[in-house]
């Protein structure tokens, strides 16, 4: 199975729609078997254009920090699970998952369209 975290100097990043880089974990069990860094700095809050990355790379689940309704739609609309709510280390992160210890905490951010009001749902965007 392949697993996606937007990454920030190996942490996830905590803003789905602002993350540059996103790294992408092929896991056998609770192992992690392979792994690429994917650059996403042109496809920056293009969720549709994301989501279509992803399933190119043959990505199953996105754990991310804050993500808002449309993104997590336009990525649920390309059969990819999304787990949100996430933060710390992308491996340890990725390694949790796999272990099934990570629980979706829904919509994190709910910005508005100029992407600058402040989360509502849980821990902060930076």
């Amino acid at each position: 199975m392949k697993i996606a975290l937007p990454n920030d100097r190996g942490r996830v990043n905590q803003h789905f729609g602002r993350s540059e880089e996103f790294v992408i974990f092929e896991m056998s069990g609770q192992e992690i078997k392979g792994r690429e860094t994917i650059s996403t700095i042109t496809l920056q809050h293009n969720h549709e254009g994301l989501a279509e990355l992803f399933k190119s790379k043959g990505v199953e689940v996105l754990i991310l920090g804050g993500v808002g309704p449309r993104a997590i739609q336009a990525l649920q609309q390309y059969g990819l699970r999304v787990i949100t709510g996430a933060s710390g280390d992308v491996e340890e992160v990725a390694r949790a998952y796999a272990r099934g210890e990570l629980v979706s905490q829904g919509i994190i951010c709910n910005h508005g369209h100029g992407h600058g009001s402040h989360c509502h749902h849980g821990p902060g965007c930076s």
